[in-house]
């Protein structure tokens, strides 16, 4: 006999039971053969009891529009013009990927891999020169495990930064990690590229920071470091995303941060002197105390003294690993110029800067950083260039012309030197190391319902042009995780000249891009793994 209690649970057992076999009825009657064989495949090959339907999402399902665009940042990739994932499976366990790569490979289907959606030209899902095609969305492979005492993390695929640092304060006040500012970013595919932040000049990029990781190769395997071999461990570490295989875990090195940190945003217009003001920076900015990140802002806002007069903000926004008094000596002995006051600056936590630096008001809960949202959804074009040698006040002065033409640009500068300058351009695939100054970011964004996006396109197109004699030659150095598709794509089948000659030595250099290919060779020759810009097997 049953007691009550045990009776509502049989009876919710039942009634769950019913609503999956009537949401998988109803999935069944729409589903095609391709998806039907996948899942029985999958079923097959994973070791987890839960029903595959439940976790995968096709363009009949109600919820297959929110889930596609959940995570995606740049809103051009979910026009309904632009080709759609015929599924889109959301692995619940790691044996769940390696099954999902086993019969991909199975039944030929194409795939793309997304952690967190904020590749700048959607090739994490979507497909422009290969349909059809399926995503495997890492979004529930997000578990962060903290060791204070090794100094270490072992990170999901799918976690976001915001919840990685917020783990991290958790366990300790005085650890952090050198990754980017954005707390919605997906860790997984953020570290594939290199991945800076504010603690860059002290610390290097998170790939530098990188100990050991866990992926699935082309044969459906999970392999750590030991087992891929040193080439691969290097290669994932920098060599871009979707070329390698699948990064479940990444275990990284915690890096020691005060118990206090200061913050400073300091803006001038072009009225206020921005431009000289601009042109020291960039004579000084690598110099300076490695505890020290100011990156500069440029967009186009209204005059303050005359509302249908437009003119050019820059600010400085700094991170200071110390106190405010510190600061104010290191700003004074390098760059007294900016004229900082100990008003302007904000002594916080670590933590707290992180949330700070992304536009949230202080004083939020750092528990944000599990809810963060993404504050940069929007339809953009961005290119990136490496800046090796001061640009001219001239030329400066030719490029506020052209971005108060536009709409709604921006532009970012990172400095480097510090600790960027001390690692070899080999160390890791991510080359941009000694001798430059700063990177750049150019952007360009609009809103919905624009009926002319072309023209920011070209836009963005013709200053990129404009700044070529005044950025790094031979090559023309660009940022992978600013994904620039104008740089070259490959063809179904990728060719190694093509990607030599154009995008692969821009993010890579010649040297890099090479052992790419041929670790790429040894790991993945018949190209399983690939979009618009991987790495080409040599001769494929």
């Amino acid at each position: 006999m049953l007691s009550k209690s045990s009776s509502i649970v049989v009876r919710i057992v039942l009634l769950s039971t019913l609503l999956l076999l009537e949401s998988y009825c109803s999935w069944a009657n729409s589903a095609n053969p391709t998806t039907e064989n996948f899942i029985q495949c999958v079923s097959v090959n994973s070791k987890l009891s839960v029903p595959v339907v439940t976790t995968l999402f096709t363009p009949n399902n109600s919820s297959f529009t929110s889930v596609l665009g959940s995570t995606a940042t740049n809103l051009r990739f979910l026009e309904p013009s632009v080709p759609k994932p015929e599924f889109i499976f959301t692995p619940l366990h790691e044996s769940h990927v390696q099954a999902a790569v086993i019969c991909s490979k199975k039944l030929s289907l194409h795939i793309r891999v997304r952690s967190g959606g904020h590749d700048y030209e959607g090739v994490s899902y979507v497909s422009e020169i290969e349909t059809p095609f399926i995503v495997i969305d890492l979004v529930n492979l997000r578990l962060v495990n903290v060791d204070i005492e090794d100094n270490s993390a072992w990170v999901q695929a799918g976690a976001t930064l915001g919840e990685l640092y917020y783990r991290i304060s958790q366990k300790s006040k005085v650890h952090g990690f050198p990754a980017g500012i954005c707390p919605t970013v997906g860790i997984g595919g953020h570290i594939t590229g290199g991945a800076y932040g504010s603690m860059l000049r002290k610390y290097g990029l998170a790939a530098d920071n990188v100990i050991d990781a866990r992926i699935v190769d082309v044969n459906g395997k999970i392999l750590d470091r030991k087992e891929m071999g040193e080439d691969l461990f290097w290669a994932i570490r920098g060599g871009g995303g979707g070329s390698f295989g699948i990064i479940l875990w990444w275990k990284i090195r915690l890096v020691p941060v005060p118990e206090t940190v200061t913050f400073f945003r300091v803006g001038k217009t072009l009225e206020q002197g921005a431009t000289k003001l601009v042109y020291r920076w960039q004579q000084i900015m690598d110099k300076l105390d490695e505890d020290l990140f100011i990156n500069v802002l440029f967009q186009k806002i209204n005059a303050s003294d005359d509302v249908d007069r437009k003119t050019i903000v820059i600010a400085y926004n700094a991170l200071f690993l110390g106190d405010a008094n510190r600061l104010l000596k290191v700003i004074k002995a390098g760059f007294p110029e900016l004229g900082l006051e100990r008003k302007d600056c904000i002594e916080m936590s670590w933590v707290e800067s992180v949330l700070y630096v992304d536009g949230y008001p202080k004083g939020t809960p750092v528990e944000s950083l599990l809810q963060a949202e993404n504050r940069f959804r929007t339809y953009f074009k961005a290119k990136s260039d490496f800046v090796t040698s001061p640009i001219p006040e001239k030329v400066l002065q030719g490029l506020w012309k052209r971005m108060l033409e536009e709409d709604n640009p921006a532009m970012v500068w990172t400095p480097f030197g510090g600790m960027m300058s001390k690692i070899s351009e080999t160390e890791i695939p991510y080359p941009h190391r000694k001798g430059i100054l700063f990177m750049s970011q150019y952007l360009t964004s609009w809103g919905d319902g624009e009926k002319n996006p072309e023209r920011h396109i070209d836009w963005i197109r013709e200053v990129y042009q404009y700044m070529a004699p005044y950025v790094s030659k031979s090559p023309r150095q660009a940022y992978v995780n600013y994904r620039d598709l104008d740089l070259g794509i490959n063809k179904k089948n990728a060719s190694f000249t093509e990607a030599n000659d154009h995008w692969g030595i821009k993010y890579y250099n010649k040297d890099n891009f090479h052992r790419l290919v041929r670790v790429k060779g040894k790991v993945d020759p018949e190209n399983f793994f690939r979009h618009e810009q991987s790495i080409p097997p040599q001769n494929y």
